[in-house]
């Protein structure tokens, strides 16, 4: 322990570190600064005083403070106020009445730095050094529990050297929200389109359990507000990033305002994402954009089932190099649920994508449904199954497409798509338009397969446009095209085609 000088009084600390780790053998039971004593203020003239930090009770998704879980602080006087005067006024042979006014306005002064002290303890309370150091400990061979409470998280963290390791989360995981350039600069590089991330996790047969009271809180609104509507601002995090992680077990685990993407599965096998609800918004103008649900890149055997995201962007997305990956069971809210992209970015990278089921999706609001978008890059997206779409008001609910974003290089792409089928997709357009296919007249899309499409127009009635190019068994794919489908089809549409 250790005393430090704060606002004229002095600070008694146990460690910057204020998370307590207790070990038995292998396992690791880690308390939050929220449920651990407050640290003690010691006013020179009196010795120490303090008390306990009332422990967070769970309510819902999120947790709130005890009574006595936020210091008052009150406001300073007006230079040249009555109050300002009244405490600059001591009298030379003071009375009872003024001692009486003078020890209660000492007190009030105390109260006040006692109150300051704590506040400024309390923004710069950290507890990812104990995080870090439980898995340090415990993550060989071992077990942790995150016990109920607020995690403060002020650094990232890298926890990629797990093995036969078990972890338990009943707390609340709170990215910090006050510095913003500390992120940007020390993220993780994650290899991908520049993309960065606030936490690796990974290793061998890990198994990560949130019993459905872990809750991730990424203070997303004020990424959202520094992104001011942009599309890839270089350094902000990736909530979650499995990496180089072999027989990952991920569930019951909530998020509320992301950072960035929520998770993100990278140069993985045999992962499993189940249970999990994320809900990302904007409470202003600022869109919540690139704030997906689900990224795979580099990784194969991907079990995903049981999900509930409302994001501004992919709900989930399957990226480059990604093979046989399920997803089940998922609804998706103002997104672009479920999707097979982008590839195919890097010309000199070919990007390859096999063995693919989307099946018992929903899509409420969202920007399309079952659908697949590239760069005219090298590659190849084969064997991909889109089964059970219900959608629900979305804007354009089946869409492929060769040129993604630049609407250019269509024609020329050698990127092939095939062996892709739709089955049972379902519901409500937001126009008239069902599906808008171009596919490149370099190399044509192969072996799409339609059963029991049946998609009708919010406004107006009637069957809607089914619009298709460079298809090559158009003829026989099971759905028939009502108009060509040009090179630049714009994903969203704006109004009836």
């Amino acid at each position: 322990m250790y005393l430090t000088k704060a606002l004229g009084i002095v600070v008694l600390l146990g460690s910057t570190a204020l998370a307590a780790i207790e070990k038995r053998g292998t396992a690791c039971t880690v308390t939050p600064l929220s449920a651990s004593p407050k640290p003690r203020v010691v006013r020179r003239d009196e010795g120490s005083s303090g008390g306990d930090l009332e422990r967070r009770s769970p309510v819902g998704d999120r947790y709130l403070p005890g009574p006595n879980g936020s210091p008052e602080h009150y406001p300073r006087p007006e230079p040249g106020s009555k109050e300002a005067l009244a405490y600059a006024h001591r009298p030379e042979a003071p009375s009872d009445v003024a001692l009486t006014d003078m020890i209660a306005q000492k007190q009030q002064q105390d109260k006040r730095d006692t109150s300051a002290a704590e506040a400024a303890l309390a923004a710069a309370a950290d507890d990812t050094p104990q995080i870090l150091e439980a898995f340090r400990q415990c993550g060989k061979e071992g077990s942790i529990v995150f016990e109920e409470g607020t995690y403060n998280i002020r650094q990232v963290m890298n926890t990629t050297d797990l093995r036969n390791c078990e972890i338990d989360i009943y707390g609340t995981f709170v990215w910090s929200a006050d510095n913003l350039d500390y992120w940007i600069r020390r993220t993780f590089p994650v290899t991908y389109a520049g993309r960065s991330t606030a936490w690796l996790l990974g290793g061998t047969n890990v198994t990560v359990r949130g019993h459905g009271r872990a809750l991730f809180n990424g203070n997303g609104q004020v990424w959202i507000d520094r992104n001011r509507s942009g599309s890839n601002m270089n350094g902000r995090p990736i909530s979650l990033t499995v990496w180089r992680g072999t027989n990952v077990a991920i569930d019951g685990i909530t998020w509320r305002q992301s950072q960035f993407w929520h998770t993100f599965v990278a140069h993985s096998r045999n992962v499993t994402m189940t249970n999990l609800d994320m809900n990302t918004t904007s409470s202003n103008s600022n869109s919540a954009v690139n704030t997906d649900g689900f990224d795979s890149w580099n990784s194969r055997d991907i079990f995903i089932k049981n999900w509930v995201v409302t994001c501004g962007d992919d709900c989930i997305s399957i990226k480059g190099n990604s093979t046989n990956v399920h997803v089940q069971n998922v609804t998706c809210y103002e997104s672009g649920c479920a999707c097979v992209g982008s590839i195919g970015s890097n010309a000199g990278q070919p990007d390859y994508v096999d063995d693919i089921v989307f099946e018992d999706i929903s899509c409420h609001h969202s920007s399309n449904a079952a659908w697949i978008k590239t760069y005219p890059g090298a590659g190849h997206v084969r064997n991909v199954t889109f089964r059970n779409v219900a959608c629900d008001n979305v804007n354009q609910p089946i869409y492929v497409t060769p040129c993604t974003y630049s609407g250019s290089g269509c024609d020329g792409s050698r990127l092939a798509i095939e062996d892709v089928g739709w089955y049972n997709v379902t519901g409500t357009s937001r126009y008239n338009v069902a599906a808008g296919m171009h596919c490149s007249a370099a190399a044509p899309c192969r072996n799409f397969r339609f059963e029991g499409v049946d998609i009708r127009p919010l406004a107006g009635g009637g069957q809607a446009k089914v619009l298709c190019s460079n298809i090559q068994n158009q003829a026989t794919m099971g759905l028939a095209c009502t108009g060509a489908c040009p090179g630049n089809w714009p994903q969203q549409l704006s109004g009836n085609r």
